[in-house]
């Protein structure tokens, strides 16, 4: 058994009005976009960073840009399935997720991400915990800015 911990943030584009926010592959209508070459869902890209905890294989980087800048795959599943190939032997047995930001109201959604999220590991969405908090506006994300999320495997 082993347990990796991943990490990933992004600022919002408030000026992109064509670019959708998405969050854990799910599209969160009338908010703005997060700044990045990809969709930058900081969900996923979480994920992926964990995966790459595992495996030492580190996806976000050469990986992801080769895939977004060279080829123009800026759907961020894309990158996790990369990070999954590289699990070989070992299944992801649980996730647990924290998201921090202002807006947008992340509780609404948890279903349909957790959902999704359960498709893209192949795992049971009972194995998927993720809470969201605003951190009482003490940081950036938390002042509506971005979003951070941290995101905590284990697989055996």
């Amino acid at each position: 058994m082993r347990v990796a911990i991943g990490q990933d943030s992004h600022r919002f584009d408030f000026d992109d009005k064509e670019k959708k926010l998405i969050l854990g592959g799910i599209v969160f209508e009338n908010e703005p976009p997060l700044q990045g070459n990809s969709d930058a869902d900081v969900i996923l890209h979480s994920i992926t960073n964990a995966i790459s905890g595992i495996t030492c294989v580190n996806i976000l980087g050469k990986i992801s840009d080769d895939l977004c800048l060279k080829h123009g795959i800026k759907d961020s599943s894309v990158y996790l399935k990369e990070a999954l190939k590289y699990l070989v032997d070992e299944k992801i047995i649980h996730l647990s997720i924290s998201i921090e930001c202002q807006r947008p109201k992340i509780t609404p959604k948890i279903p349909q991400i957790r959902k999704n999220l359960s498709t893209l590991l192949n795992i049971s969405e009972q194995s998927i915990g993720i809470t969201a908090t605003t951190g009482e506006g003490l940081t950036q994300f938390g002042q509506g800015l971005g979003i951070q999320v941290f995101s905590c495997i284990t697989t055996a």
